[in-house]
């Protein structure tokens, strides 16, 4: 394909999300749906992160892998993602692990979940490919990153962060020359390699990558065709590119998008129940660090058809409202109050219930009376009359999932155990 002269590069690419993850550290919150597919800022899921960055970029041809327990997940993109019109030259094509290279294998780890899809792909023909993780919150213009590919002459561009060097261990690490050519790319070393010039901190890699689509089919293939290769961008196919040609560094403080209120830029791996929980309730604050009420770059979604949240009673001591809360779509607080919170679609609180820095799932049911803070209640719970959670930590402890940052976990399983 030509490049046209002025045209977006994005106009040429194909966004391909690896969303296949279980995200195991997120406890029970995934033992039904994939951890994209967990739900984020009151109305979202996570993939929709990565997705609304792909098409605000111009991206408009996207496939996205999924493995895991992906009903949840699937069911999600058919709904608020079924808008892309192939006469437009737009396409979004879901790949769940099917065996479609042979009938033993699933997909064995990142870079097979794209080699198994090489015709898919090609029947598309994008020029370039970004391959993106569908676990992570964060505003990315691709386009920009895209333009550093080109102008490069890279075979493979990474997106990195910069972190403070004991947090680099968590994360696959690249040492770079002051050109930001990558020298050498390390899975989450003992003692990460820090940029030239800055002793403390380190280069992390976001698990984005940008190849023309020619030269990753090359190296797809010949990595399904090495004995012993575990099938991965970070542990096989990067460091062998590294190694072997030319690699480079694209830092996200060059491709962020900030609203005029957002002063720093903000990627976040919301994989433990402490990190989702903080991540949430940070959107309660009167300046978050992280705006979803920029309309010049929307986070999509489901547009689901329902009725507006409703505030009823007015009386001392059952008032419903709601104080530097995100409240969505068909909820009722009825007398009751929610402070530094997140009601998801569908909730409702029973009359004198009380809510303090939680995170409510949709369709959950709060009874009245009851006292919660610091939880994330699961979508569909419903939390019986009087249930106080929050306020005695052993014995939070010893009913629900509790973490060291005091966070307390509820699904319907834990409440169906106290009665």
């Amino acid at each position: 394909m030509q490049e046209r002269i002025g045209q977006p590069l994005a106009r040429d690419a194909m966004a391909y999300v690896l969303a296949g993850g279980r995200g195991s550290r997120l406890y029970e919150m995934t033992d039904n749906r994939a951890k994209p597919a967990v739900y984020f800022g009151g109305k979202s899921r996570i993939i929709d992160f990565a997705l609304s960055n792909a098409i605000n970029s111009g991206i408009r041809r996207i496939g996205v892998a999924t493995q895991y327990k992906a009903h949840s997940l699937i069911r999600h993109m058919q709904r608020a993602w079924n808008f892309m019109r192939p006469e437009r030259n737009e396409s979004f094509d879901i790949l769940p692990a099917s065996q479609r290279i042979d009938e033993t294998n699933w997909y064995a780890g990142t870079a097979d979940a794209v080699f198994q899809n090489i015709d898919i792909i090609a029947s598309h023909a994008p020029k370039y490919m970004v391959i993106l993780a569908g676990d992570h919150i964060y505003k990315m213009d691709y386009e920009t990153m895209l333009r550093q590919h080109v102008s490069s002459g890279a075979d493979v561009t990474i997106g990195c962060l910069v972190v403070p060097k004991a947090e680099a261990t968590e994360f696959g690490v690249m040492k770079v020359d002051k050109a930001s050519n990558i020298t050498a790319f390390v899975e989450k070393p003992a003692d990460p390699p820090t940029i030239p010039g800055d002793a403390e901190h380190s280069l992390a890699s976001m698990g984005i990558y940008v190849f023309e689509t020619k030269f990753l089919f090359e190296e797809l293939r010949r990595d399904a065709a090495t004995p012993g290769s575990s099938r991965d961008f970070g542990k096989d196919i990067i460091p062998y590119i590294v190694k072997h040609g030319k690699a480079v560094a694209h830092r996200f403080t060059d491709s962020c998008i900030r609203a005029a209120e957002e002063i720093a830029e903000y990627w976040r791996d919301v994989g433990t129940l402490d990190a989702y929980f903080e991540a949430n309730i940070d959107l309660t604050d009167v300046v978050p660090k992280l705006n979803l009420y920029d309309r010049e770059w929307p986070i999509w979604t489901d547009a689901i058809v329902a009725a507006p949240a409703k505030f009823v009673h007015d009386e001392e001591g059952r008032r419903g409202h709601a104080i530097s809360s995100l409240i969505s779509n068909d909820c009722i607080v009825s007398g009751a109050l929610a402070r530094r919170s997140l009601l998801f679609t569908g909730v409702k609180m029973g009359s004198f219930s009380a809510c303090t820095e939680a995170v409510i799932l949709p369709y959950s049911n709060i009874g009245r009376r009851a006292r919660l803070s610091r939880v994330i209640v699961d979508s569909g719970v419903r939390i019986p009359e009087g249930l106080i959670v929050g306020e005695d930590p052993e014995l939070d402890a010893i009913r629900f999932r509790r973490t060291a940052g005091g966070v307390c976990l509820i699904n319907q399983a834990m409440i169906d155990r106290l009665v």
